[in-house]
């Protein structure tokens, strides 16, 4: 077969599923600012951190300088069960929309989490059982991670505790029973079971809950439990370093064709996703051998990137967890209960956060209308029920390949297909019902977030 003639899916052999994590970190110029102690505001220790997370984790979160790191055989052999994914031409796609873009998206909705969220729940679960952990503690929103992680920690002999933001508790009783089905115990956060979240119902009654809210719950029950340690599904470094698998596969399946995208485009909620698609791409980019246009596309319900500021900010809404440096909202921003498409987090990456401030991403942020009405025609056209936050990064992919049918440029597009949405089936029956609205926060909304940023020398000044 010739390089012209790219197969509908590309699949790689067993051989070719990456053998180490690429670590980005690694090749940037300038360094994602270190985590702070919320006390001291002085970078934090290993000694510090391993109270919180796993030993062998809090190590891969310091290192910024080792830029691959062994996948353990174990982690590699369960790879093996839905790795690697494919890389799909959307041939249907392209036709239907006449476009003389080329355009590919990276599939990770092949395993039963139904999301990419399973190359770092394995990880986590994984190197807490080897350090001889009872179980671990999680949040989770739409449901993609908890998910993950139960079935990881089902495999490993693990206890998962997952506090969930209730409004997605409510709203998808099916992926809340999936959990369930897997051994996890599953809380609507913010709950009474913590000292936090009763502090939280107390100074917010009525809550529809938050990522931060359900941070904040999940760190306490994993200080106050002995024997376990609490994991993130997004966010922190290590879980771009352990996704890395999406963009290192995607990076070889393009190579053995000779082909070379103009533009990535990836959803953007915590990072977990983009960040783990563009990590090698970005690389040579850092290294000057490739360029790329990337995108970042956030809800523009929670604008991080787009409208957020560039501070030190609390990772929850309890304020128990470490500062970190990135785009944020403010932790005590909870999205509008109308908010279905997923991505509901108040800050993003500190590895992306100083992507886009040393201007190497781009980001859009788009309504959620718009980006069920991507996922619909996706869904018609190429056959998979997109997650809605997948479908964010369809929206622009569609809307790009549109540009280059009134231009008639010739770009390959890339995009990440972070998962399915088979249930999210709420969000999509308002989508059809007509009950689905566009919330955009006002300047006024935003202000209580970010008033809530903390003031120290040298931040929010």
């Amino acid at each position: 077969m010739s390089k012209n003639e790219i197969p509908y899916k590309i699949y790689l052999s067993e051989s070719e599923l990456p053998k180490s994590w690429y670590n980005l970190r690694a090749d940037m110029k300038n360094k994602p600012a270190p985590l702070l102690h919320p006390g001291t505001h002085q970078p934090l220790k290993l000694e510090e951190l391993t109270p919180i997370f796993c030993e062998e984790l809090a190590k891969q979160e310091l290192d910024d300088t080792t830029p691959y790191i062994e996948i353990p055989e174990e982690i590699r052999n369960f790879y093996k069960m839905y790795r690697p994914s494919p890389l799909v031409r959307a041939y249907c796609l392209e036709k239907q929309l006449g476009t003389p873009a080329k355009i590919y998206y990276k599939f990770e909705g092949n395993n039963t989490s139904g999301s990419h969220k399973l190359n770092s729940a394995i990880a986590q679960a994984y190197f807490a059982k080897k350090q001889g952990l009872k179980g671990v503690t999680t949040e989770t929103g739409a449901g993609q991670w908890g998910t993950a992680l139960s079935m990881a920690c089902a495999y490993f002999g693990l206890d998962c505790q997952v506090y969930m933001v209730k409004v997605s508790y409510e709203q998808k009783p099916f992926r809340r029973e999936v959990m369930r089905t897997y051994g996890a115990k599953v809380t609507p956060s913010p709950s009474d079971t913590t000292e936090v979240g009763r502090k939280i119902l107390k100074e917010f009654p009525g809550t529809t809950g938050s990522l931060g809210c359900a941070i904040s719950e999940a760190v306490e029950a994993a200080t106050t439990q002995e024997g376990y340690r609490y994991v993130l599904g997004s966010v922190l470094s290590q879980v771009l370093l352990h996704q890395s698998v999406i963009g290192l596969e995607t990076m070889t399946a393009l190579d053995k064709y000779g082909v070379k995208p103009d533009m990535i485009i990836g959803c953007a909620g915590g990072g977990s996703n983009l960040g783990g698609l563009i990590s090698p791409f970005m690389g040579r980019k850092l290294r000057g051998e490739a360029d790329y246009q990337i995108i970042a596309v956030e809800p523009a319900s929670c604008p991080s990137f787009t409208r957020g500021v560039y501070a030190y900010d609390f990772c929850d809404t309890g304020h128990v967890c470490p500062l970190a440096k990135m785009y944020t909202l403010g932790s005590e921003f909870i999205p509008s209960a109308n908010h279905a498409g997923g991505l509901r987090y108040h800050g993003m990456s500190s590895v992306l956060s100083q992507l886009y401030d040393d201007k190497l991403i781009e980001a859009r942020a788009v309504e959620q209308t718009s980006v069920f009405q991507a996922a619909e025609q996706f869904a018609r056209i190429e056959g998979i029920l997109p997650a809605p936050e997948s479908s964010h990064a369809i929206r622009v992919a569609i809307d790009e390949a549109l540009k280059c049918k009134e231009t008639g440029e010739e770009k390959t597009i890339v995009f990440g297909l972070t998962g399915t949405g088979y249930f999210d089936l709420v969000a999509y029956q308002k989508y059809n019902d007509g009950q689905m609205g566009d919330y955009i926060p006002t300047d006024a909304d935003l202000k209580r977030g970010f008033d809530a940023i903390p003031r120290f020398p040298g931040n929010m000044e």
